[in-house]
């Protein structure tokens, strides 16, 4: 894996992600300091299997929220990660973290945002 490794067990959140068609693997990251906010390319180990992912690092501006998280949108994967203990690697960071007018603003970005990480994953 070549980028920022995060290893962390995975919480629940406020499944805004689930709502929007986009469920992220959640990661308490508060005490990371060598992490900057943003949106990068990723990958992730599941159960041994490696899944291509789009990451955010921050916190949440566009929802209330407090801490700082990793949220992790994981390709082709459906399936129960609470409590697992999972390796996330930023890969590229592709944007800054923003906040959003709009539910539908956030959704059409996180649309761009995985049609761009899927391209260069090709």
């Amino acid at each position: 894996m070549e980028g920022v490794v995060v290893e962390a067990e995975v919480v629940s959140g406020n499944k805004l992600g689930r709502k929007l068609g986009f469920p992220t693997a959640n990661m308490d990251i508060s005490s990371r300091t060598d992490i900057t906010n943003g949106v990068y390319r990723s990958t992730i180990v599941i159960d041994g299997l490696e899944y291509n992912a789009m990451s955010n690092v921050g916190i949440r501006p566009s929802v209330e929220s407090t801490g700082r998280w990793l949220e992790t949108h994981v390709f082709d994967f459906h399936g129960d990660l609470y409590g697992k203990v999972l390796t996330v690697c930023l890969v590229e960071k592709i944007r800054e973290e923003r906040k959003f007018s709009s539910v539908a603003e956030l959704r059409a970005q996180l649309e761009h945002d995985m049609e761009y990480c899927r391209e260069q994953n090709r």
